[in-house]
């Protein structure tokens, strides 16, 4: 970084200050994507209850952030070369390029990794990747300077660099955006959801209530609500569609809850519920009280399954 600042600034290269600016910015980035690798290895506590796993997202989407605002940084400077060419030590700035370009081109193959989906890593990779093609862009511009004489071709290869780092730079934002927004994975149809919670699951009449989002890319959570028909098959019926949610779309974090009776208790259109009968026995007259009192009950993996009894 400090190299292609004075190459930069002696040369008279926008390219070279533009890969020393990305440079700047990359190092605080990067240092914030392995800040936030590590503090996401925290266990859940009382007041976080998923942890700090999120951490990672937060700083792809500073990243992301940042890109963008060097980029408005680059088209300005370069706006105001074209309008006002200076000259360029094509030369200087060619060796300057070259070493820059091997830099960024080791740490770039230190952040391949084609199967990972964690947004920070990405965050910093295309930090990185920024620089990398920053310093093609140098070279390309310091032989065409130095051969051809065009001196124009610094700005504007600095603009097509700009335009290539900002369309990566949206995507990033989008997709953290949507996670901090609680969206739910884009990979999962909800229709093919519930059809195939039903056939998995014997005895399942109907399920509703589905709510989906992403911890982060590679950890998703869900709910949902199944009705059946028969309160004795509820056990089976809770792994067998637990079972379905993490074969066949890798959710592992799922809250299930079962429902015997028309009604849904969480539902706005659901009817008053009437008082269990005296004709109930003690066991269920007391589970009937206690979704009363609850309001509902939720199934999880581990233990017996609560029920919501309605009538």
């Amino acid at each position: 970084m400090f190299v292609e600042i004075v190459g930069g600034l002696i040369s008279g290269s926008l390219a070279l200050l533009a890969d020393a600016t990305h440079m700047f910015a990359d190092a605080a980035a990067l240092g914030l994507a392995a800040s936030a690798h590590v503090i996401a290895r925290r266990p859940p506590d009382s007041e976080r209850h998923f942890g700090y796993q999120r951490m990672q997202v937060l700083a792809a989407f500073f990243n992301g952030a940042t890109l963008i605002v060097l980029c408005l940084w680059i088209v300005i400077e370069a706006a105001q070369r074209f309008f006002g060419p200076k000259p360029v030590n094509a030369d200087l700035m060619l060796g300057v390029a070259a070493a820059g370009f091997v830099a960024n081109a080791i740490a770039f193959a230190m952040l391949q990794s084609p199967n990972s989906k964690n947004v920070n890593v990405r965050g910093a990779m295309l930090h990185v990747l920024a620089d990398l093609l920053s310093s093609l862009a140098a070279i390309a511009a310091a032989v065409l300077i130095k051969y051809a004489k065009l001196i124009w071709f610094d700005p504007l290869l600095s603009l097509l660099v700009a335009g290539l780092i900002l369309s990566s730079a949206i995507r990033l934002l989008r997709e953290t955006g949507h996670i901090l927004l609680e969206g739910a994975p884009r990979g999962i149809n909800v229709d093919k959801l519930v059809e195939g919670v039903k056939a998995s699951a014997p005895g399942v009449q109907d399920v509703h209530d589905i709510r989906i989002w992403q911890i982060t890319p590679e950890s998703t959570s869900l709910t949902l609500h199944a009705r059946i028909g028969d309160a004795a098959g509820a056990e089976v019926a809770l792994g067998k569609i637990k079972g379905y949610l993490e074969k066949e779309f890798g959710i592992r974090q799922s809250t299930v809850q079962i429902e015997v009776g028309d009604d849904c208790p969480d539902c706005e259109t659901a009817s008053d519920r009437a008082p269990a009968a005296e004709t109930e026995t003690a066991p269920v007259r007391h589970a009937a009280a206690e979704c009363r009192a609850h309001g509902h009950a939720h199934a999880h993996a581990h233990g017996s399954p609560q029920i919501a009894l309605q009538k």
